[in-house]
Protein backbone atom coordinates (compact mmCIF):
# COMPACT_ATOMS: atom_id res chain seq x y z
CA UNK A 1 0.00 0.00 0.00
CA UNK A 2 3.16 2.21 0.38
CA UNK A 3 2.91 2.65 -4.19
CA UNK A 4 2.19 6.53 -5.02
CA UNK A 5 3.05 8.78 -7.92
CA UNK A 6 2.58 12.25 -8.64
CA UNK A 7 0.63 12.34 -11.97
CA UNK A 8 2.91 14.00 -15.36
CA UNK A 9 1.47 17.30 -16.98
CA UNK A 10 0.19 14.88 -18.93
CA UNK A 11 -2.51 12.98 -16.99
CA UNK A 12 -5.93 12.45 -17.61
CA UNK A 13 -7.55 15.40 -17.82
CA UNK A 14 -10.55 14.00 -15.47
CA UNK A 15 -8.77 14.11 -12.28
CA UNK A 16 -8.42 17.92 -12.65
CA UNK A 17 -12.42 18.48 -13.29
CA UNK A 18 -13.89 17.77 -10.35
CA UNK A 19 -13.54 19.32 -7.13
CA UNK A 20 -13.26 16.61 -4.82
CA UNK A 21 -13.70 13.10 -6.32
CA UNK A 22 -14.21 9.86 -4.23
CA UNK A 23 -10.79 9.25 -4.28
CA UNK A 24 -9.64 12.06 -3.16
CA UNK A 25 -11.46 11.86 -0.05
CA UNK A 26 -10.32 10.24 3.49
CA UNK A 27 -13.40 8.83 4.59
CA UNK A 28 -12.91 6.48 1.41
CA UNK A 29 -9.73 5.16 3.13
CA UNK A 30 -6.35 4.68 1.57
CA UNK A 31 -6.79 2.40 -0.95
CA UNK A 32 -8.73 4.82 -3.18
CA UNK A 33 -6.74 7.27 -2.53
CA UNK A 34 -3.41 4.98 -4.23
CA UNK A 35 -5.42 3.90 -6.63
CA UNK A 36 -6.64 7.06 -8.03
CA UNK A 37 -2.43 8.08 -7.70
CA UNK A 38 -1.84 5.67 -9.91
CA UNK A 39 -5.04 6.52 -12.17
CA UNK A 40 -3.63 9.90 -12.25
CA UNK A 41 -0.13 8.41 -14.22
CA UNK A 42 -2.54 6.12 -16.66
CA UNK A 43 -3.48 7.28 -20.29
CA UNK A 44 -6.81 5.40 -20.48
CA UNK A 45 -7.08 7.09 -24.35
CA UNK A 46 -6.65 3.50 -25.51
CA UNK A 47 -9.71 2.66 -24.75
CA UNK A 48 -11.58 -0.26 -26.15
CA UNK A 49 -8.40 -1.88 -26.40
CA UNK A 50 -9.06 -4.99 -24.54
CA UNK A 51 -5.12 -5.83 -24.85
CA UNK A 52 -4.46 -2.59 -22.92
CA UNK A 53 -7.21 -3.12 -20.66
CA UNK A 54 -5.71 -6.41 -19.50
CA UNK A 55 -2.27 -4.75 -18.84
CA UNK A 56 -3.81 -2.33 -16.59
CA UNK A 57 -5.27 -4.98 -14.86
CA UNK A 58 -2.45 -7.15 -14.60
CA UNK A 59 -0.41 -4.18 -13.20
CA UNK A 60 -2.97 -3.46 -10.42
CA UNK A 61 -2.21 -7.38 -9.36
CA UNK A 62 0.86 -7.29 -9.30
CA UNK A 63 1.07 -3.86 -7.11
CA UNK A 64 -1.06 -5.32 -4.80
CA UNK A 65 -3.80 -3.14 -5.88
CA UNK A 66 -6.72 -5.56 -5.55
CA UNK A 67 -6.05 -7.33 -2.35
CA UNK A 68 -8.95 -5.13 -1.44
CA UNK A 69 -10.09 -5.35 2.53
CA UNK A 70 -12.56 -8.10 2.48
CA UNK A 71 -17.07 -7.06 2.98
CA UNK A 72 -17.98 -7.30 6.55
CA UNK A 73 -14.26 -7.33 8.06
CA UNK A 74 -14.70 -3.50 9.43
CA UNK A 75 -13.52 -1.95 6.50
CA UNK A 76 -15.76 -2.35 3.59
CA UNK A 77 -15.38 1.29 2.96
CA UNK A 78 -12.59 1.42 2.02
CA UNK A 79 -13.14 -1.72 -0.48
CA UNK A 80 -16.48 0.23 -1.97
CA UNK A 81 -13.70 3.25 -2.30
CA UNK A 82 -11.56 1.89 -4.41
CA UNK A 83 -14.30 0.04 -6.73
CA UNK A 84 -15.50 4.21 -6.87
CA UNK A 85 -11.97 5.12 -7.44
CA UNK A 86 -11.54 2.54 -10.59
CA UNK A 87 -15.12 2.71 -11.82
CA UNK A 88 -13.90 7.13 -12.14
CA UNK A 89 -10.66 5.60 -13.96
CA UNK A 90 -12.32 3.43 -16.46
CA UNK A 91 -15.45 1.04 -16.55
CA UNK A 92 -13.77 -1.98 -18.46
CA UNK A 93 -10.90 -1.62 -16.09
CA UNK A 94 -13.24 -1.61 -13.15
CA UNK A 95 -15.05 -4.26 -14.43
CA UNK A 96 -12.09 -6.40 -14.16
CA UNK A 97 -10.86 -5.25 -11.08
CA UNK A 98 -14.10 -5.75 -8.98
CA UNK A 99 -14.16 -9.20 -10.87
CA UNK A 100 -10.68 -10.02 -9.65
CA UNK A 101 -11.31 -8.02 -5.56
CA UNK A 102 -15.13 -10.35 -5.54
CA UNK A 103 -13.13 -13.87 -6.22
CA UNK A 104 -10.76 -13.36 -3.83
CA UNK A 105 -13.50 -12.69 -1.36
CA UNK A 106 -15.44 -15.78 -2.53
CA UNK A 107 -12.17 -17.96 -2.38
CA UNK A 108 -12.12 -16.83 1.52
CA UNK A 109 -15.62 -16.94 2.62
CA UNK A 110 -15.90 -20.82 0.75
CA UNK A 111 -12.06 -21.54 1.62
CA UNK A 112 -11.34 -22.41 -1.76
CA UNK A 113 -8.27 -22.90 -3.14
CA UNK A 114 -5.30 -20.36 -2.81
CA UNK A 115 -5.64 -17.74 -5.48
CA UNK A 116 -1.76 -18.05 -6.27
CA UNK A 117 0.57 -14.71 -7.08
CA UNK A 118 0.13 -12.84 -9.85
CA UNK A 119 -3.00 -14.43 -11.41
CA UNK A 120 -5.89 -12.22 -12.84
CA UNK A 121 -8.99 -13.82 -11.86
CA UNK A 122 -12.56 -13.41 -12.98
CA UNK A 123 -16.21 -14.19 -11.83
CA UNK A 124 -17.88 -15.88 -14.94
CA UNK A 125 -21.86 -16.47 -13.21
CA UNK A 126 -23.70 -15.05 -15.94
CA UNK A 127 -26.41 -17.72 -17.71
CA UNK A 128 -29.08 -15.84 -19.43
CA UNK A 129 -32.62 -17.15 -19.68
CA UNK A 130 -33.39 -19.98 -21.67
CA UNK A 131 -29.35 -20.85 -22.79
CA UNK A 132 -28.16 -24.75 -22.21
CA UNK A 133 -26.07 -23.32 -19.40
CA UNK A 134 -22.29 -25.06 -18.36
CA UNK A 135 -22.40 -28.72 -17.10
CA UNK A 136 -19.88 -30.14 -14.52
CA UNK A 137 -19.44 -33.21 -13.36
CA UNK A 138 -17.67 -35.12 -11.35
CA UNK A 139 -15.14 -38.48 -11.44
CA UNK A 140 -13.76 -39.77 -8.25
CA UNK A 141 -12.13 -36.58 -6.78
CA UNK A 142 -11.76 -34.26 -9.93
CA UNK A 143 -14.76 -32.26 -11.71
CA UNK A 144 -14.78 -31.60 -15.48
CA UNK A 145 -16.78 -28.77 -17.01
CA UNK A 146 -18.27 -28.77 -20.32
CA UNK A 147 -20.22 -26.03 -22.51
CA UNK A 148 -20.07 -22.24 -23.66
CA UNK A 149 -20.56 -19.82 -21.09
CA UNK A 150 -21.43 -16.28 -22.18
CA UNK A 151 -19.85 -12.52 -20.83
CA UNK A 152 -16.87 -13.62 -19.54
CA UNK A 153 -15.25 -10.62 -19.04
CA UNK A 154 -11.63 -10.69 -19.36
CA UNK A 155 -11.81 -13.81 -21.82
CA UNK A 156 -8.58 -13.31 -22.76
CA UNK A 157 -6.92 -11.41 -19.69
CA UNK A 158 -7.86 -13.78 -17.06
CA UNK A 159 -5.21 -16.64 -15.96
CA UNK A 160 -7.89 -18.08 -13.39
CA UNK A 161 -11.84 -17.60 -12.89
CA UNK A 162 -14.97 -18.66 -11.03
CA UNK A 163 -17.21 -20.30 -13.09
CA UNK A 164 -20.63 -21.36 -12.19
CA UNK A 165 -22.08 -24.51 -13.71
CA UNK A 166 -24.94 -27.20 -13.38
CA UNK A 167 -24.33 -30.50 -11.86
CA UNK A 168 -26.40 -33.13 -10.55
CA UNK A 169 -27.00 -31.76 -7.33
CA UNK A 170 -27.60 -28.09 -8.26
CA UNK A 171 -25.72 -24.97 -9.30
CA UNK A 172 -21.70 -25.29 -8.48
CA UNK A 173 -19.24 -22.86 -8.68
CA UNK A 174 -15.39 -23.81 -9.56
CA UNK A 175 -12.00 -22.90 -9.83
CA UNK A 176 -10.81 -23.29 -13.53
CA UNK A 177 -7.33 -22.87 -14.58
CA UNK A 178 -7.78 -20.85 -17.74
CA UNK A 179 -4.59 -21.54 -19.29
CA UNK A 180 -5.47 -25.18 -19.86
CA UNK A 181 -5.92 -26.84 -23.17
CA UNK A 182 -10.18 -26.74 -23.86
CA UNK A 183 -10.46 -23.53 -22.74
CA UNK A 184 -11.27 -21.20 -25.51
CA UNK A 185 -12.95 -17.97 -26.07
CA UNK A 186 -14.67 -17.37 -29.42
CA UNK A 187 -14.05 -15.20 -31.55
CA UNK A 188 -17.07 -12.51 -32.60
CA UNK A 189 -19.48 -13.36 -29.04
CA UNK A 190 -18.52 -9.54 -27.99
CA UNK A 191 -19.14 -7.32 -30.81
CA UNK A 192 -20.50 -4.74 -28.73
CA UNK A 193 -18.77 -1.14 -28.76
CA UNK A 194 -19.66 -0.44 -25.05
CA UNK A 195 -17.04 -2.30 -22.92
CA UNK A 196 -15.15 -3.39 -25.50
CA UNK A 197 -12.17 -3.33 -23.94
CA UNK A 198 -13.59 -5.64 -21.42
CA UNK A 199 -13.21 -8.37 -23.91
CA UNK A 200 -16.60 -10.33 -22.41
CA UNK A 201 -17.18 -13.04 -24.99
CA UNK A 202 -18.14 -16.71 -24.89
CA UNK A 203 -15.88 -18.84 -23.50
CA UNK A 204 -16.05 -22.17 -24.56
CA UNK A 205 -15.15 -25.39 -22.31
CA UNK A 206 -14.25 -28.99 -23.32
CA UNK A 207 -13.45 -31.25 -20.73
CA UNK A 208 -11.67 -28.55 -18.44
CA UNK A 209 -10.50 -29.40 -15.05
CA UNK A 210 -11.85 -28.01 -12.32
CA UNK A 211 -11.51 -27.78 -8.36
CA UNK A 212 -15.37 -27.26 -7.03
CA UNK A 213 -15.11 -24.75 -4.24
CA UNK A 214 -18.27 -24.90 -1.74
CA UNK A 215 -21.11 -27.04 -1.79
CA UNK A 216 -23.49 -26.75 -4.54
CA UNK A 217 -25.64 -23.77 -3.94
CA UNK A 218 -23.13 -22.72 -1.87
CA UNK A 219 -22.25 -19.20 -4.28
CA UNK A 220 -25.53 -17.42 -3.85
CA UNK A 221 -26.47 -18.99 -0.74
CA UNK A 222 -24.17 -16.90 1.21
CA UNK A 223 -24.17 -13.01 2.88
CA UNK A 224 -20.97 -12.26 0.29
CA UNK A 225 -22.85 -12.79 -2.78
CA UNK A 226 -25.40 -9.51 -1.70
CA UNK A 227 -21.75 -7.96 -0.55
CA UNK A 228 -20.74 -8.63 -4.28
CA UNK A 229 -23.40 -6.77 -5.90
CA UNK A 230 -23.08 -4.03 -3.66
CA UNK A 231 -19.66 -3.44 -4.79
CA UNK A 232 -21.17 -3.62 -8.55
CA UNK A 233 -23.08 -0.46 -8.01
CA UNK A 234 -19.79 1.48 -5.90
CA UNK A 235 -18.23 0.78 -9.69
CA UNK A 236 -21.75 2.03 -11.63
CA UNK A 237 -21.16 5.18 -8.95
CA UNK A 238 -17.66 5.58 -9.91
CA UNK A 239 -18.45 5.69 -13.99
CA UNK A 240 -21.23 8.03 -12.96
CA UNK A 241 -18.78 10.51 -11.73
CA UNK A 242 -16.34 10.10 -14.77
CA UNK A 243 -18.84 10.82 -16.98
CA UNK A 244 -20.10 13.77 -14.68
CA UNK A 245 -16.43 15.50 -15.19
CA UNK A 246 -17.58 16.45 -18.92
CA UNK A 247 -20.07 18.70 -17.22
CA UNK A 248 -17.64 20.03 -14.36
CA UNK A 249 -14.76 20.21 -17.44
CA UNK A 250 -16.74 22.37 -19.23
CA UNK A 251 -18.03 24.56 -16.31
CA UNK A 252 -14.16 25.17 -15.81
CA UNK A 253 -13.89 26.41 -19.54
CA UNK A 254 -17.16 28.70 -19.98
CA UNK A 255 -20.29 29.83 -17.73
CA UNK A 256 -22.79 27.66 -17.76
CA UNK A 257 -25.57 28.51 -19.04
CA UNK A 258 -29.35 28.54 -16.84
CA UNK A 259 -30.69 24.92 -18.15
CA UNK A 260 -27.07 23.17 -18.00
CA UNK A 261 -26.72 24.76 -14.54
CA UNK A 262 -29.73 23.32 -13.37
CA UNK A 263 -28.74 19.70 -15.08
CA UNK A 264 -25.53 20.07 -12.54
CA UNK A 265 -27.67 20.75 -9.66
CA UNK A 266 -29.61 17.63 -10.49
CA UNK A 267 -26.65 15.28 -11.05
CA UNK A 268 -25.16 16.43 -7.68
CA UNK A 269 -28.22 15.42 -5.89
CA UNK A 270 -27.75 12.05 -7.74
CA UNK A 271 -23.82 11.76 -6.89
CA UNK A 272 -24.79 13.10 -3.17
CA UNK A 273 -27.33 10.59 -2.84
CA UNK A 274 -25.40 7.55 -4.13
CA UNK A 275 -22.69 7.93 -2.01
CA UNK A 276 -24.89 7.88 1.12
CA UNK A 277 -26.53 4.86 0.30
CA UNK A 278 -22.92 3.30 -0.62
CA UNK A 279 -21.70 4.22 2.70
CA UNK A 280 -24.52 3.27 4.67
CA UNK A 281 -24.66 -0.25 2.95
CA UNK A 282 -20.78 -0.49 4.12
CA UNK A 283 -21.65 0.49 7.76
CA UNK A 284 -24.94 -2.10 7.37
CA UNK A 285 -22.17 -4.70 6.12
CA UNK A 286 -20.08 -4.28 8.75
CA UNK A 287 -22.12 -4.41 11.10
CA UNK A 288 -23.96 -7.57 10.11
CA UNK A 289 -20.81 -9.79 8.16
CA UNK A 290 -22.82 -13.20 8.83
CA UNK A 291 -26.33 -11.24 7.90
CA UNK A 292 -27.78 -12.51 11.22
CA UNK A 293 -30.67 -9.89 10.47
CA UNK A 294 -31.28 -11.38 6.42
CA UNK A 295 -31.09 -7.73 5.49
CA UNK A 296 -28.28 -8.30 3.30
CA UNK A 297 -30.27 -8.88 0.02
CA UNK A 298 -32.70 -5.51 1.30
CA UNK A 299 -28.93 -3.71 1.08
CA UNK A 300 -28.14 -5.09 -1.69
CA UNK A 301 -30.89 -4.49 -3.91
CA UNK A 302 -31.19 -1.53 -2.39
CA UNK A 303 -27.70 0.59 -3.09
CA UNK A 304 -28.54 -1.18 -6.26
CA UNK A 305 -31.68 0.66 -7.12
CA UNK A 306 -30.07 4.29 -6.03
CA UNK A 307 -27.32 3.68 -8.12
CA UNK A 308 -28.93 2.73 -10.91
CA UNK A 309 -31.37 5.39 -10.92
CA UNK A 310 -28.60 7.82 -9.92
CA UNK A 311 -26.06 6.58 -12.86
CA UNK A 312 -29.00 6.71 -15.26
CA UNK A 313 -29.86 10.08 -13.91
CA UNK A 314 -25.94 11.73 -14.88
CA UNK A 315 -25.89 10.25 -17.91
CA UNK A 316 -29.43 11.68 -19.33
CA UNK A 317 -28.54 14.81 -17.56
CA UNK A 318 -24.76 15.21 -19.04
CA UNK A 319 -26.21 14.34 -22.54
CA UNK A 320 -28.81 17.48 -22.36
CA UNK A 321 -26.74 19.80 -20.57
CA UNK A 322 -23.65 19.25 -23.32
CA UNK A 323 -25.39 18.21 -26.76
CA UNK A 324 -24.00 16.01 -29.21
CA UNK A 325 -20.55 17.83 -29.39
CA UNK A 326 -18.46 15.59 -26.67
CA UNK A 327 -20.37 12.63 -27.75
CA UNK A 328 -19.47 13.17 -31.15
CA UNK A 329 -15.62 15.26 -30.73
CA UNK A 330 -14.52 14.23 -27.58
CA UNK A 331 -13.49 10.30 -27.82
CA UNK A 332 -12.63 9.60 -24.19
CA UNK A 333 -16.04 10.94 -23.02
CA UNK A 334 -18.26 9.20 -25.59
CA UNK A 335 -16.87 5.81 -24.84
CA UNK A 336 -17.38 6.27 -21.71
CA UNK A 337 -20.87 7.03 -21.93
CA UNK A 338 -21.06 3.68 -24.19
CA UNK A 339 -18.99 1.68 -21.48
CA UNK A 340 -21.09 2.59 -18.82
CA UNK A 341 -24.40 2.59 -20.51
CA UNK A 342 -23.54 -1.54 -21.36
CA UNK A 343 -21.75 -1.93 -17.46
CA UNK A 344 -25.08 -0.36 -16.03
CA UNK A 345 -27.25 -3.53 -17.68
CA UNK A 346 -25.58 -5.71 -15.54
CA UNK A 347 -28.71 -4.57 -13.55
CA UNK A 348 -31.85 -6.66 -14.51
CA UNK A 349 -34.25 -4.04 -14.08
CA UNK A 350 -38.07 -4.02 -13.33
CA UNK A 351 -36.80 -8.10 -12.35
CA UNK A 352 -34.55 -6.57 -9.72
CA UNK A 353 -36.75 -4.26 -8.66
CA UNK A 354 -39.74 -6.98 -8.24
CA UNK A 355 -37.08 -8.77 -5.77
CA UNK A 356 -36.79 -5.41 -4.31
CA UNK A 357 -40.21 -5.03 -3.35
CA UNK A 358 -40.71 -8.56 -2.18
CA UNK A 359 -37.51 -8.14 0.39
CA UNK A 360 -38.90 -5.36 1.78
CA UNK A 361 -42.36 -6.38 2.76
CA UNK A 362 -40.73 -9.74 4.26
CA UNK A 363 -38.25 -8.02 6.38
CA UNK A 364 -40.67 -4.87 7.02
CA UNK A 365 -40.72 -1.41 5.87
CA UNK A 366 -38.48 1.04 7.85
CA UNK A 367 -38.99 4.07 6.53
Amino acid sequence: MGYAVAPPPSANHLWESVVKLPMEDPQWGDWALTIGAWAKAQDFSAGGDPERAAQFAHQLVDLDLLTLPFPGAGRTADRFGALIALGVADCVLARLAEGHADALAILAELQGPDPGEGRLWGVWAAQPPGGPGLEARRHGDSWWVEGDKPYCSGAAACDSALVTANTSSGNQILAVDLHQEGVQALDGTWPALGMAGSDSRTVRFRHSAGTAVGVPGAYVDRPGFWHGATGVAACWMGGAVGVAGALTRAAARRELDPHALAHLGAIDGAIAAMRSVVQEAARDIDRDPEDRQGRAALVARRTRTVVEWGTGLVLARVGRALGAGPLTQDAEHSRRVADLTVYLRQSHAERDLLDHGKRLLEIGVDW
